[in-house]
């Protein structure tokens, strides 16, 4: 499965090189934008500024207080992005309970989904055209806060630190039961995530275009080749003894009868040079002025452009 590299900063995190992140694969970045009805990242302006720059696919997070108003928290990160945002810019909801519970206090699991839908309305009507997805837990998935047919951004730490390598060899997993589009995977010594899209798939992705999907994906090599090679469909060839009763022969079985076919011509040929060297000579001993080896070319000359006439031509 393609895969790509993804970084996500805060104001956590310093002024940071991205041409050295892009140098080590890193397709896409994340940046926080807001918080809550009014805050702003100090640092979205210059990590965002910066993503741009080194053309990664761009986009930015709002971390979500489902118990306050919706409306004022999709305005205050739409004041946020606006003069960031454009097409191929992804916009996330980063729902997630504070460990206290603060931003979840008096809410049930209902009244937070429906928060998260009135968000993701509001941004996607702020910016037309453009991804909206949550960042989100699978506790959060299976209690039942999260609506369906979001892109979902799902972290897990099977790990600890870990390496790129290590995440794109690993199974993708899976949040309560739903695929994500991106997995962050480890937060040390950086929140790093991997996209289930090659780099050109998700800037596609990002830019409004839904990768078509591969009629292969899935398929083993064991699958690709009984396709290919053991479906009847082929008409069996009509010197087939058994046409009647086999009218159809899969590919693998004609490729086995044209490569019999062509080493018995071989045979043929090789044996048929041979008598008409022996009868060339035989003549020659009757003649002296006889060329053996002109003669015996001009003969095969002959036959070998009989039979290319024929199978250029067979009606005359």
């Amino acid at each position: 499965m393609a895969t790509c590299r993804g970084i996500d900063v805060s104001a956590y995190q310093g002024t940071q090189n991205w041409a050295s992140h892009k140098k080590d694969g890193v397709a896409f970045a994340f940046a926080k934008a807001s918080e809550g009805q009014q805050t702003h990242d100090a640092r979205f302006a210059t990590h965002i500024k910066g993503i741009k720059a080194a053309g990664l696919v761009p986009g930015a997070y709002h971390f979500a207080w489902p118990n306050q108003d919706a409306a004022r928290e999709a305005s205050n990160y739409i004041s946020a992005v606006t003069p960031y945002a454009g097409k191929g810019f992804c916009h996330w909801l980063d729902l997630e309970r504070y460990g206290d519970g603060r931003n979840y206090a008096g809410r049930s699991a209902s009244q937070i989904k429906a928060w998260v839908t009135r968000w993701v309305a509001l941004v996607q009507e702020a910016f037309p055209g453009q991804r909206v997805g949550i960042y989100t837990s699978g506790d959060d998935v299976a209690a039942g806060r999260v609506p369906a047919g979001l892109p979902l951004w799902y972290p897990a730490y099977p790990w600890g630190a870990a390496a790129y390598s290590k995440a794109e060899a690993a199974t993708q997993p899976k949040a309560s039961g739903r695929t994500p589009l991106i997995w962050q995977f480890t937060s040390q010594p950086i929140d790093r995530s991997i996209a289930y899209l090659s780099a050109a798939e998700l800037r596609a992705w990002a830019a409004g275009t839904d990768p078509e999907e591969d009629p292969m994906a899935g398929m083993t090599a064991q699958d690709i080749y009984d396709a290919v090679w053991k479906t009847d469909a082929v008409p069996a060839p009509t010197t087939s003894t058994t046409i009647k009763t086999n009218p159809t022969w899969a590919p693998v079985s004609v490729l086995a009868d044209i490569v019999n076919r062509v080493r018995a011509t071989e045979t043929a040929v090789t044996a048929q040079a041979a008598t008409i060297k022996t009868l060339v000579e035989a003549l020659a001993k009757q003649d002296s002025a006889v060329d053996v080896d002109a003669l015996v070319q001009r003969i095969t000359d002959a036959i070998e452009s009989v039979t290319v006439r024929l199978d250029a031509d067979p009606q005359n």
